[in-house]
């Protein structure tokens, strides 16, 4: 729906082999380029970090993983410097009820290195978990649940690196911590960060294939019952997959400690129609076919879906297979059925190509600086080609 768009270019047709030994650093869809290998800098520590910082001739551009979009990652001019903080890494220390971590640990790092702590974040996990720390925090990743808000308002402290070289350490109580939190990299770079830690919780998460009928109601219903909530609507076939979450029964913990992850369910294979007929519309779109394309690894996962128990960066972090184009809509929550039903009306009225289900997940009111409670429309796009 979106490849033909000039602000959605399209993603390079290339081998990973050339991608790599080219002269240019692209960002992650493939499809922007950041700038030239020699203008990219990988410190390892806080002292060459800062070395690079003093010494730069243009402004610093922190690229993360790279999974943004290129126009806020790429240099501006040939002085620029990209920075790769991948190289600080790891936990550095904890406490009963915090972690601090360096600020280039990736998200999956983070979460693993907290389960065998026995430790959790508060927020539920955003799905993509190769993001770094640093990068998810700025850029307002979050899960879904009503309860909690984004990662970064479970940071505790930031330690930065100034423009001019010098350290600033930020606490929760500084005026400018909210600045720091959902900053995108722009005030500094951010180098070790804390977070708040709760015990290590099972969820059991329940999963259904239902009627868009009452879509407007239901999304209220299904957010206050449950801990975490997150719904795939897909309008062509008036149909949406729902995941419920919420913790674990005693005997549902038993079976978990037992197995790991238990599936409770047998396969229910009542959206696997639905499913089909998205996949053809990707395929077509993608020019992508056989089972090869990664494009289809995320829907594909909805075929024969069984309700869960496990963690919840096991239950919530899948990942995104492949680049996509995701253009996010946040809205007040009570006014979430009034725009469901519209988008209903202009579904039936326009009759749009869509090859990918429009994605509900709300959050809460943790720290007003952050967030509203409010329901997030994701209406994807696969960058094609």
């Amino acid at each position: 729906m979106l490849s033909d768009r000039a602000d959605f270019p399209l993603r390079r047709s290339l081998p990973a082999t050339e991608v790599t030994s080219e002269q240019h650093i692209w960002n992650w869809a493939q499809n922007a380029p950041l700038g030239p290998q020699t203008r990219l800098q990988r410190p390892q520590d806080e002292e060459s970090l800062r070395h690079i910082i003093t010494h730069r001739s243009g402004r610093i551009r922190p690229i993360g993983t790279t999974l943004s979009t290129g126009d806020l990652l790429a240099i501006q001019h040939e002085q620029d410097t990209l920075i790769d903080i991948s190289g600080l890494s790891g936990l550095l220390r904890s406490s009963e009820n915090s972690a601090t971590f360096a600020a280039g640990t990736p998200l999956h790092e983070v979460y693993q290195t907290l389960k065998t702590l026995g430790r959790m974040l508060p927020a539920s996990p955003g799905v993509i978990a190769i993001q770094t720390l640093a990068g998810a925090i700025a850029t307002g990743t979050h899960g879904q649940g009503l309860g909690q808000g984004a990662l970064a308002d479970d940071v505790l402290h930031i330690r930065l690196l100034c423009a001019d070289g010098t350290v600033a350490e930020f606490y929760r109580d500084h005026p400018w911590f909210g600045a720091l939190q959902l900053g995108l990299c722009c005030l500094g770079v951010m180098t070790e960060i804390t977070l708040r830690t709760v015990p290590l919780t099972v969820f059991t998460c329940f999963k259904s294939a239902v009627s868009a009928g009452g879509l407007q109601e239901e999304i209220y219903t299904w957010n206050k019952a449950f801990t975490f909530n997150k719904a795939w609507w897909f309008p062509e076939d008036d149909r949406v997959h729902v995941w419920c979450s919420r913790e674990a029964t005693p005997r549902e913990r038993q079976r978990y400690r037992a197995g790991d992850a238990v599936a409770l369910s047998a396969g229910d294979s009542s959206l696997n129609a639905t499913v089909d007929q998205t996949l053809t519309h990707m395929q077509n779109d993608t020019r992508i076919l056989g089972e090869e394309g990664r494009h289809f690894d995320t829907v594909t996962r909805f075929k024969d879906f069984t309700d869960l128990t496990g963690d919840i960066y096991q239950l919530f972090c899948r990942g995104i297979a492949a680049p996509q184009i995701n253009v996010k809509i946040g809205i007040p929550l009570a006014r979430a059925g009034q725009t469901i039903a519209l988008i209903k009306q202009w579904y039936a009225e326009a009759h749009p190509h869509m090859h990918y289900p429009v994605i509900l997940r709300c959050i809460g009111l943790a720290q007003p600086r952050l967030a509203a409670a409010h329901l997030l429309f994701w209406l994807r796009g696969l960058l094609c080609r």
